[in-house]
């Protein structure tokens, strides 16, 4: 029996409209019935105020219309942007997003991953660091990024073309002498190819080339010693400079300008995944350009449409340079 204080149940809704519980149920789950019986069904709904238990209702229907995300954070411009789109892609498919920010926490990253599962999403999407992540086969999972398996599919940007592209773009901006400039994961992951790239465009145009890499949460220090040591009479030996994400070539302009170089008069910069000024402006650099929302709209449409099994282990989805005021077009700003 209903108490004052207890939410309206199914069977109240139809006490109230004087018709059957199986009315009732239709009305709630969109299918046909008299117009009369709906306008009732719904006047005491109203009236009721009496709320979907949508998640119940997908609890029964083997559905819950809920895809989780695993991301490293949402303060990285890049992460950030990939959680809007999809989240976005998701919407449009009436599926709503549950967030998991992990930190790049190993730990937590397979702490979600069983949350999800005990919480019955229909599918999860993971950017993870975390190379013994155990996913049950019975859900559908999405990666980004990296290979985890034939019967889970990796969604990517082509990182080796984006690493040749830049080494091609400073060629034909006149750099003679470049170096690449790499912070990241030890993990096996599709963004490893971009130096690979890089390597393979300097070799085809005959650039001179060196490499400085550091391994997450080595101190940047690193890079400006590095920098340091190839300044001959006050100016700096490379001429371009290609740093593997847009954070790091920020990073990288700023002990530049401490360096007393100047960019992009003495230096040539360009950095990978397109970020721009508060998301929607000027990028932050000249720039390889991640597809951000084709990347999240491929990871929804792979994930809803099921069956892992039939679907290639790795697609690569083709990125595109910008001009962001770190490289000297002579013909002007490039889109």
């Amino acid at each position: 029996m209903k108490t004052e204080n207890s939410a309206p149940t199914m069977k109240d809704v139809a006490k109230e409209a004087g018709v059957a519980l199986g009315t009732v149920s239709k009305v709630v789950n969109g299918l046909p019935v008299g117009d009369s019986y709906r306008l009732r069904v719904e006047e005491a709904i109203q009236k009721l105020n009496y709320q979907v238990n949508s998640y119940a209702q997908g609890l029964k229907a083997n559905r819950t219309h809920t895809v989780a995300l695993l991301i490293p954070n949402t303060v990285s411009p890049f992460f950030a942007s990939l959680t809007y789109y999809i989240n976005i892609a998701l919407l449009k498919r009436k599926y709503r997003m549950l967030l998991c920010s992990t930190d790049s926490d190993l730990g937590l990253e397979q702490e979600y991953v069983n949350m999800a599962q005990q919480n019955k999403v229909d599918g999860i999407i993971g950017l993870t660091y975390n190379p013994n992540l155990v996913v049950d086969e019975s859900i559908p999972f999405i990666a980004i990024d990296r290979s985890m398996g034939p019967k889970i599919p990796c969604v990517a940007s082509d990182n080796f073309a984006g690493g040749q592209l830049a080494a091609e773009k400073l060629a034909d901006l006149g750099c003679k002498n470049v170096a690449f400039l790499r912070t990241g994961s030890s993990l096996t992951n599709e963004p490893n190819k971009r130096k690979a790239g890089f390597e393979n465009g300097c070799l085809v145009r005959g650039l001179n080339y060196e490499m400085k890499i550091l391994n997450d949460g080595e101190p940047h220090e690193e890079f400006e010693k590095f920098l340091s040591e190839h300044i001959d009479r006050g100016k700096l030996t490379f001429d371009g400079i290609f740093c593997v994400t847009d954070d790091l070539a920020y990073s990288v302009i700023q002990i530049l300008h401490k360096l007393n170089q100047k960019v992009p008069e003495d230096v040539q910069i360009i950095g990978f995944d397109g970020i721009r000024h508060f998301g929607i402006k000027d990028y932050v650099c000249s720039t390889i350009v991640q597809p951000v929302s084709e990347i999240a709209e491929m990871c929804v449409e792979l994930l809803l449409q099921g069956n892992m099994q039939t679907k290639p282990p790795l697609i690569c989805l083709p990125v595109s340079y910008s001009y962001g005021g770190t490289t000297s077009e002579s013909f002007g700003r490039q889109e």
